[in-house]
């Protein structure tokens, strides 16, 4: 455990609820559902590039700020992210804090062809079977919350099953660890766990730290183009959006700003993330 009372708390909840959900459906039918899907997109591959990428988000709540959107149109919003020029979509899972689902993560699928990444609290190898039964193209795991050999493990398993791994890192202890399960995708989270801060300072402070060739992503406290111009800079091969999006009401413009692809309507752009 941390020494986060509400990252605890989620952990502590993921667990039961993990509990629950294997009783419901053993792994052996999630590897049969798994055995007729169609190999998973290469996120890593789709993130390179000389433009900086963006990942958008599917988001209802978080706990620091509660619910953002609980009634999201979650097929209106994968399209409106496609039409954006986002390069991904990511699913947050997590039922109790963030009022996420696995029957998200399925419906979104349906409705796109951009690669799918399961934002979750993994701590456990059923998730990623999970993931991957739902449609997912890659998961992101926390390299904060699990023990070095949990890390390499679940990573191991998600290459198995050809997904690609986000592991998120917030500090030098977390890159070690990352570089230590070899891992390729690395996404530096500026929201701090110990009181949910938000610093862009973080990604410019750590990606020094990572080697040249993995593929790094900035995720929170992005609010502009110029925000993006400095990550770019930096090394930065894309970052990831969530609450500027849900809560915004034409979230097409609102990723083409934040690309820099239109301008920004003086007065009209709230840039959260």
């Amino acid at each position: 455990m941390t020494n986060n009372k509400i990252l605890d708390n989620i952990i502590a909840t993921t667990y039961r609820s993990l509990a629950q959900r294997k009783r419901q459906k053993p792994l052996n039918e999630l590897k049969q559902e798994i055995s007729q899907k169609s190999k998973p997109k290469d996120l890593e591959d789709c993130l390179r590039g000389e433009e900086i990428k963006l990942i958008a988000e599917i988001k209802r709540a978080s706990p620091s700020k509660g619910a953002l959107h609980p009634d999201l149109n979650i097929i209106k919003s994968a399209q409106s992210y496609a039409q954006g020029g986002a390069a991904a979509i990511s699913v947050l899972t997590e039922p109790t804090f963030f009022l996420g689902s696995f029957a998200d993560l399925g419906i979104v699928r349906k409705a796109t062809n951009l690669p799918i990444l399961c934002k979750d609290f993994i701590l456990d190898t059923y998730q990623i079977y999970e993931a991957r039964a739902y449609g997912a193209d890659a998961i992101l795991i926390i390299a904060a919350i699990l023990q070095q050999q949990e890390l390499k493990s679940l990573a191991t398993l998600a290459h198995d099953l050809d997904m690609s791994a986000l592991i998120e890192v917030h500090d030098e202890t977390d890159i070690e660890k990352a570089l230590d399960a070899e891992a390729c995708l690395i996404g530096i989270n500026n929201r701090n766990l110990a009181d949910f801060s938000v610093n862009l300072e973080t990604t410019l402070r750590l990606r020094p730290l990572i080697p040249e060739h993995a593929t790094v992503v900035s995720e929170s406290g992005i609010q502009s183009a110029a925000d993006i111009a400095r990550l770019k800079a930096a090394g930065i091969n894309a970052i990831l959006v969530g609450e500027a999006l849900v809560t915004s009401p034409d979230p097409v413009a609102k990723i083409k700003q934040l690309l820099g692809l239109i301008p920004v309507r003086q007065g009209n752009f709230n840039g959260k993330s």
